[in-house]
């Protein structure tokens, strides 16, 4: 723990890009809740768009409450 899960449309990501995104990502993790290293894990899904308002309705809608950072759209 911590896990970090990316969620977003389709990017022509390298995996070289990829690995720089989740060491970046997990230093931030790291810094702000003093984990380490090894116990950080992060994924990255490309969503296609005609498939995001499963992930707004499954997933950002019913913890709007809870999020942190909320996104300046909605469905």
């Amino acid at each position: 723990m911590p896990h970090v899960d990316i969620k977003c449309f389709p990017r022509s990501l390298t995996d070289e890009q990829k690995s720089a995104l989740a060491a970046d990502i997990a230093d931030v993790i790291i810094r702000h809740l003093q984990s380490k290293d090894s116990s950080v894990s992060v994924a990255l899904n490309e969503i296609e768009p005609e498939a995001w308002q499963g992930v707004w309705d499954a997933e950002i809608a019913p913890q709007m409450a809870r999020l942190i950072k909320k996104p300046g759209y909605s469905m």
